[in-house]
């Protein structure tokens, strides 16, 4: 199956009404989009991925509202239903949570091997879920918060392919089908993290804190330099590899989120996802700086022409007045769910 990659024709940049023309898509976004076609021509498996500049809104992808195994990167979901609670005052930090035999779940973590009864604070599951990816943690803040209410809170915040339909139970083959999300969804809900705008600003934070703690750095932290800040959660089956984050580049900070399932093997997954976050650093990074030399450009040939109009006091003193806040230069197609090759045993 080839992937899904359109320009939109209708895609502007409108800075005035004396430059109300289309112009080509920048120069780095431009490089951008075309290098995450090339590389998807050739990837292992099936792939779906979409990035966005958190600066101007534009995004690029490839099959990005494609359902795809969510494996881990669903504790995202149950993470922000616990923050929806908390600020609801259901219950705080420091509640304590009692292990049931029915939480547990021996594919990845530690507190399976506890006694049942043993309690813990929701702050400690919720770094356990995230940090470490621990399962039965996962399951422990499910039965708290309840499955539908994580997918209701889902469906209200406009994610259309995020479902949870069981607790995290990683024997069988049924974990494929019980955790599904899409990259468009998860981009869209750290998008409004990284705004401060998902529940309330200090939500919001703490979520990007307990984050940027993610023990699994092998993916998408990787190819980056060091010191950059990543807020993200991987996700791992037998066959699927997924990361998703905020990437807070010294440049330009963006989301990113890349899924793939149907892997001849996780090492050619990991070198996959590598390459595709190796790619947006350095060309969202590019366009930081096109963008800065750009408008500036752009901003001086106005005045210039304002003044040579008689219209220094017009509308136009925006320079980007005329496009709507946050709107794409190009956006991508959708293409069918991929379907399993072979049974996962193991999510985090």
């Amino acid at each position: 199956m080839r992937p899904l990659v359109t320009l939109t024709a209708a895609a502007i940049f409108v800075f005035s009404p004396f430059v109300a023309r289309a112009t080509p898509v920048p120069g780095p976004l431009a490089d951008l989009r075309l290098q995450l076609a090339a590389l998807s021509e050739r990837a292992p498996g099936h792939v779906a991925m979409e990035v966005k500049d958190l600066s101007t809104g534009l995004t690029s992808g490839v099959n990005p509202t494609a359902s795809m195994p969510a494996a881990s990167t669903i504790k995202i979901p149950i993470m922000v239903e616990v923050f929806k609670q908390l600020a609801a005052g259901r219950f705080d930090l420091n509640t304590r949570v009692t292990l049931q035999p029915s939480d547990k779940d021996w594919g990845w973590g530690s507190l399976c091997d506890a006694r049942a009864g043993t309690t813990y604070p929701v702050a400690q599951l919720l770094r356990a879920m995230i940090a470490v990816s621990d399962n039965t943690a996962s399951n422990m803040l499910i039965r708290v918060v309840g499955r539908r209410n994580v997918n209701r809170t889902m469906f209200a915040l406009g994610l259309d392919h995020t479902h949870l339909s069981d607790y995290i139970r990683s024997s069988g083959s049924g974990i494929r089908y019980a955790l599904r999300s899409s990259p468009s969804d998860m981009v869209r809900l750290l998008t409004q993290m990284a705004k401060d705008e998902l529940i309330d600003a200090w939500s919001s934070r703490e979520m990007i804190a307990i984050l940027s703690g993610q023990r699994h750095n092998t993916l998408i932290p990787q190819p980056l330099p060091s010191g950059v800040q990543i807020a993200h959660k991987t996700g791992t089956l037998d066959d699927t590899l997924d990361d998703v984050g905020i990437v807070y580049a010294a440049q330009e900070s963006y989301v990113i989120a890349v899924m793939t399932t149907n892997l001849p093997s996780l090492t050619a997954g990991r070198r996959f996802i590598r390459r595709v976050s190796r790619i947006a650093y350095h060309d969202l990074e590019r366009f930081a700086l096109w963008r800065e030399t750009n408008l500036q450009a752009l901003g001086t040939a106005e005045v210039k022409s304002n003044r040579a109009s008689g219209s220094e006091n017009s509308a136009s003193e925006d320079p980007a007045a005329g496009t709507p806040a946050g709107a794409p230069v190009w956006e991508d197609s959708t293409s069918p769910s991929p379907e399993p090759s072979a049974p996962p045993r193991s999510s985090r």
